[in-house]
């Protein structure tokens, strides 16, 4: 039986990792390394869905190199819309908002992606990067959806 600290402490993590489903996967070379594709709704904007495709280490691979706790920070994304477009509260300043966000080691890196509404472009940007506590990374990858000339409803009455 789990302590009841740890699952309110893991439950922000369990909430948002539930978001990614994987689509698919499949092994690009002979230690079993993999490649993952997962779809993520964008929790606050209905009609928008990102595919992000990451690398999980096989054992061969673990084994040979030593370290087990630990993939790489490789991703890429890609977003569009799927559905009509129903915007909720979203952030609007530079700094945007995390819609996920998924472990990649026991403890210092993490992938996640954000969403920047460009208000003067009439567009959603969705950057996937990797955060790292010990050293700083600078792997990312972007993927956008125009508003312009979709028929948007704004939950808050208009866009404003």
């Amino acid at each position: 039986m789990r302590p009841a600290w740890l699952l309110v402490a893991a439950s922000p993590l369990i909430a948002l990792a539930a978001a990614a489903e994987e689509v698919g996967s499949f092994t690009n070379d002979w230690s079993g390394n993999e490649i993952v594709v997962e779809a993520i709704e964008d929790p606050k904007i209905k009609g928008i869905t990102c595919h992000v495709t990451h690398f999980e280490r096989g054992l061969i691979d673990r084994l040979r190199k030593g370290n087990w706790f630990e993939d790489p920070s490789n991703a890429s994304i890609a977003c569009r819309q799927t559905g009509p477009l129903v915007i909720g509260e979203i952030e609007r300043d530079e700094a945007g908002e995390e819609v996920f966000n998924e472990r990649k080691s026991l403890v210092f890196k993490n992938l996640a992606v954000r969403r920047i509404y460009d208000e003067a472009h009439q567009t959603l940007v969705y950057v996937i990067y990797s955060r790292e506590v010990v050293e700083g990374s600078a792997k990312m990858n972007i993927s956008t959806v125009a508003l312009h000339g979709a028929d948007v409803i704004w939950e808050n009455g208009a866009d404003q």
